[in-house]
């Protein structure tokens, strides 16, 4: 059962036909007590009889819902009321207590249905019907309501009044039923959203729920700097490592990669084993330089965190020095939706994706290449040391590539980290990492070693 079907459509209590039956029937009760009265005349007899047929007639005409527009059907029909409501206090001859009965019903009608300007013009037409009629009809003016008149006049409005009642506590609750079920399925809707959305790199989908992003096959050219990675002694490691555990420390790495990747701004394009591929330039841009500048800065710091990690690897048993390779490249290609109309991925083709992935499988452990175009846009931000021109496959020329030494602050006269791994020791310290907070843990932590390394010297 779709959410539609089990919402029940939740109208205005005046706007539909039984409440405009039951205005009319009120109608019909007042002018009846007028006849019982003062005897029946044409007149007055055509009164009600047009009172209990009216609303039946205009549901007949159900043409007019062809013609004209909900919101047009509706004024027209509140306008005729008002009028009819002025008709009827002249026919009654401004009898008082029967034309504050008719008043209030069309006020009631015109306040629910649109508020105080439908009130201010269901009065003004009320009163433009009432002299209009006064003026064909000339009746004789009589203000005081006998007993009976009275008595029917304000029993009818007051049974109305309380139907209406009734029908608005239903709808309300039917209403708030509606908002529970919308907000359960709003609630559904989030939770189905958040895990899409992890099968997509952030940027994707952010793009997409925002409408900048078409879901169709359609590509373009773009200027994008490629990155590609794995981690050299995987093949090994998963021989000797049980399935579980390899999973887990793979699981590992790959999400503490993606949290440095999209730190930098990186659009992950897809994980194959241990190998990671992001992109920099799409969906969002910050220009060529800026993107090249990022990828190559969040390769740095994957190397950094590397330490890290195998250092948590190492007190779980994992004693292999696993590094990762990494290679980038620079250019323009070809990105988009590429698949099927039913199954399509977000990704990226060309030159410079073959180039990356090529750097990468020729970079030694904990090596980062890239070719002369990213350098030319890296070359202030990173230190570099030329490595020459290498045959690459699939491609006719020798490409130049450097090897990436590190950013430029990081290794100058005041270095902002210091990193040091040995047998049974392993350091990394980014200062710039650091919150003030942590700084005296830190240093009781390190003090605590040194002393711990004397003691273990001296015995």
């Amino acid at each position: 059962m779709t959410l539609e079907t089990r919402i029940q459509p939740v109208r205005p209590p005046l706007e539909g036909y039984y409440s405009r039956v039951m205005a009319y029937l009120c109608v019909a009760t007042i002018f009846a007590a007028i006849i019982y009265e003062q005897g029946l005349t044409p007149l007055l007899g055509g009164v009600v009889l047009y009172a209990l047929v009216y609303p039946h007639a205009l549901r007949l005409i159900a043409g007019l819902r062809r013609k004209t527009g909900r919101r047009n059907l509706k004024l027209l029909l509140l306008a005729l009321d008002a009028v009819h409501t002025g008709v009827f206090i002249t026919l009654c001859q401004f009898s008082l207590v029967p034309s504050l009965v008719l008043v209030l019903l069309i006020s009631f009608a015109s306040t629910i249905i649109g508020g105080p300007l439908y009130l201010f013009s269901a009065a003004l037409l009320t009163f433009t019907g009432s002299m209009l009629s006064a003026a064909l009809i000339t009746p004789e003016p009589q203000l005081l309501s006998s007993p009976l008149l009275a008595f029917c006049s304000l029993a009818a409005g007051g049974v109305f009044i309380v139907i209406i009642a009734t029908f608005v506590y239903h709808q309300g609750r039917r209403l708030e039923h509606a908002q529970q079920l919308i907000s359960a399925e709003q609630a559904k809707t989030a939770e189905l959203t958040s895990n899409l959305a992890k099968y997509l790199s952030p940027q994707v989908w952010q793009s997409i729920f925002s409408g900048n992003q078409r879901v169709t096959l359609e590509t373009r050219r773009k200027k994008l700097t490629v990155f590609f990675s794995d981690i050299r002694g995987f093949t090994e490691l998963a021989e000797e490592m049980e399935a579980e555990a390899l999973t887990d420390l793979l699981n590992n790495y790959l999400n503490e990669m993606s949290r440095i990747a999209l730190q930098y701004g990186g659009t992950i394009d897809k994980f194959i084993g241990d190998s990671v591929m992001v992109f920099f330039g799409d969906p969002v841009s910050r220009g060529a330089k800026q993107d090249a500048e990022a990828a190559v800065s969040m390769a740095i710091a994957m190397r950094k965190h590397m330490k890290v990690l195998r250092q948590q690897w190492r007190s779980q048993g994992i004693t292999r020095p696993l590094e990762i390779r990494m290679g980038l490249s620079t250019g323009y290609c070809t990105v988009g939706n590429f698949g099927a109309d039913m199954r399509m991925d977000y990704t990226i083709i060309g030159r410079e994706v073959n180039l990356a992935s090529r750097l990468e499988s020729a970079a030694e452990a904990g090596e980062i290449l890239i070719p002369h175009e990213t350098w030319s846009l890296t070359k202030d931000l990173v230190m570099c040391r030329d490595k020459g021109h290498i045959n690459v496959k699939g491609f006719t020329r020798p490409v130049q590539i450097y090897q990436v030494v590190g950013l430029r602050r990081d290794l100058g006269a005041t270095p902002t980290f210091v990193e040091h791994e040995l047998p049974g020791f392993s350091m990394y310290l980014d200062t710039n990492g650091i919150r003030n907070y942590d700084k005296e843990e830190i240093v009781k932590a390190l003090e605590l070693a040194a002393r711990k390394l004397r003691d273990k010297v001296i015995i």
